[in-house]
């Protein structure tokens, strides 16, 4: 039976990645009994604890982020959650620029792993070319020549699909070889959310291994690839919330229509083979 789910998964896999047509995680489900806890940020705090999550590429008060700009301020913590919120300030924030400000943290030099299952449960933020997201990272990812052996950026999920026409939507990726002329992308394989991810807690998960990584959604197995190479360096863990633009500048009314653009996320979690 197992054999006959992984044949089916590969065609559905083949002719919707051809056309780009979003389909629900149909693959095997995740076995934890594999892995044990070894890291988690559940938010129970009242605050973005400063020595688990720094800001990425946030080195003042604020930082330009695509179409907008990045302020720690966007970020809060109570009765168990992280919110980063998107708004749009006519006067500016922090001496920054009229715009959009939302937020990137990271846990650089606090807490890095190499391999395992790693695991987000959140609530994805509103708004149009705007995306929640949740990723690993390393400073090895613009190295060229090694394939993604030496780093990769792994995209668990990205949700810029809130205005389309299939708005419970999400995408995994795998990039390696920087962003300029050399860079290489797996391309977004899109998956469909039962319910409304926009008001329901769905979990988001990867494993990682010398094999390759392995998606998940809700424990169920979205689709595996090697592609490049798995990384085989530690990689730290990302949330962001992006607006879509360029210096600064949108790419459109991105709150259109939104009362309140949330992402908000339950836990992030980090486990490794026993």
């Amino acid at each position: 039976m197992q054999q006959i789910v992984s044949f089916f998964m590969t065609l559905i896999s083949f002719f919707c990645g051809i056309f780009g047509v979003p389909y629900y995680a149909v693959g095997e489900k995740l076995d934890l009994d594999r892995f044990e806890l070894v890291w988690a940020d559940e938010f129970d705090g009242n605050a973005v604890d400063e020595s688990v999550w720094g800001g990425h590429y946030v080195w003042h008060d604020y930082e330009a982020r695509r179409g907008g700009y990045w302020d720690k301020k966007m970020a809060t913590v109570a009765d168990g959650k992280l919110t980063i919120r998107t708004r749009y300030y006519p006067e500016g924030l922090d001496g920054g620029p009229a715009g959009y400000y939302s937020y990137g943290m990271d846990t650089r030099g606090r807490f890095e792993q190499t391999y395992g299952y790693f695991e987000c449960r959140c609530i994805l933020p509103k708004g149009n070319d705007l995306w929640g997201a949740f990723w690993l990272y390393c400073s090895g990812e613009h190295d060229v020549g090694n394939g993604g052996s030496d780093g990769a950026e792994i995209d668990v999920f990205e949700s810029p699909y809130w205005d389309s026409r299939r708005p419970n939507t999400v995408s995994s990726n795998v990039h390696y070889d920087g962003y300029e002329a050399d860079h290489k992308s797996l391309g977004a394989k899109k998956f469909l959310v039962k319910g409304d991810p926009y008001s329901e807690f769905n979990t988001y998960g990867v494993e990682w291994n010398s094999e390759g990584y392995t998606f998940y959604i809700n424990g169920v197995k979205s689709f595996s690839t090697d592609f490049g190479g798995a990384s085989a360096v530690p990689e730290f863990l990302i949330l962001s919330v992006e607006t879509g633009g360029d210096d600064g500048k949108p790419s459109g009314d991105i709150l259109a229509g939104v009362d309140d653009s949330a992402f908000v996320v339950d836990y992030v979690r980090a486990y490794q083979y026993k």
